[in-house]
């Protein structure tokens, strides 16, 4: 069986969009590979780890993941499940003109400096909204086009992008938080478990995670979950069903959460993202 599955959604001059999936079974690093052309990637359900040189970033449902052309890398799924991600490619001197100049590593060139960055609720509907749409055939090319990149736009842009910035240390130690968190996504943990699991203490955990993520801990939880219903949401007819799913305590609970998050209920998107009317 093979490691991969990747199934093409859109293929255009400008835009090449593909579901990603990966059965994980490599827990370890894998071979060095090497991307083609610099493309995003935005994982939608599971984890793994890029390991770039000496670094490494956690690829969740919280973040986009940055390939650089001819850069070589590793992958590493030390949580079960694989991954599933929509990967996306712009044609490049679009994408160089799309991309802000502070995270080339030269203007001229579409090669980013940082391995990946946090997006928020909005980009994460984004990306529901283009691989849900495109799954069913319910949007045309250009207007598929046009979504994808304002989705580029969204999770590139400074008012809702994050890089992470924080000591090697601080930055394992979230990172082994956020390992936790995906092993059990819909455990309801407390602060001083994961403290006592990853080996640090509850304050130490809270003041380094709000450093490298920009927010509580609790909140990328809550994020991780949502972005789980946002994939899930378009083939399921229970709501009920998939808040208990989720861990929610009450379907009202979800429904409530999901519309902070994104602006509407979890009815109101399933039905959007199949007629493609957000």
């Amino acid at each position: 069986m093979s490691e991969f599955t990747v199934q093409p959604l859109l293929q255009t001059p400008l835009v090449a969009a593909h579901d990603v999936h990966c059965r994980g079974a490599c827990r370890h690093r894998s071979t060095e590979e090497c991307a083609v052309a610099t493309h995003l990637v935005f994982p939608y359900r599971g984890l793994f780890l890029r390991h770039v040189g000496s670094t490494q970033s956690v690829a969740d449902a919280n973040h986009v993941l940055l390939f650089n052309a001819d850069q070589g890398y590793q992958v590493s799924h030390p949580a079960a499940g694989g991954d599933a991600c929509l990967s996306l490619s712009i044609a490049q001197p679009l994408l160089r003109e799309l991309a802000p100049a502070g995270l080339l590593q030269d203007r001229h060139k579409p090669v980013f400096r940082g391995q990946s960055l946090r997006i928020d609720e909005r980009t994460q509907v984004l990306v529901a909204l283009l691989r849900h749409s495109l799954h069913h055939g319910s949007i045309e090319p250009l207007e598929a086009e046009s979504l994808a990149l304002t989705l580029v736009c969204r999770s590139l842009g400074p008012r809702t992008a994050h890089a992470p910035g924080a000591s090697h240390a601080r930055q394992r130690l979230v990172d082994r938080a956020k390992l936790l968190l995906a092993s059990d996504l819909t455990r309801r943990w407390t602060l001083a478990e994961i403290a006592a699991d990853i080996g640090g203490s509850p304050v130490y955990l809270t003041q380094a995670f709000q450093q490298v993520e920009g927010m509580p801990l609790y909140r990328y939880h809550l994020r991780l979950r949502l972005a789980h219903a946002l994939d899930r949401i378009a083939d399921c007819a229970d709501v009920a069903a998939l808040a208990q799913d989720l861990g929610f305590s009450s379907h009202s609970h979800f429904s409530a959460a999901f519309r902070r998050a994104y602006g509407h209920t979890p009815t109101a998107f399933r039905q959007a993202a199949l007629a493609q009317k957000l």
